[in-house]
């Protein structure tokens, strides 16, 4: 039971960290992007 009581604290705290990993991902994600069309502009 004591493992339960901190997995919910956590699962409160990543509710508003998710905002900011998906933010993180959408950076990433936009980054790769540009890398590959410079990297590859005929593949696209």
């Amino acid at each position: 039971m004591a493992d339960k009581s901190p997995r919910q604290s956590m699962s409160k705290k990543s509710g508003k960290s998710l905002k900011e990993k998906r933010a993180v991902k959408r950076a990433k994600s936009a980054e790769s992007s540009s890398t590959d069309n410079v990297l590859h502009p005929k593949k696209h």
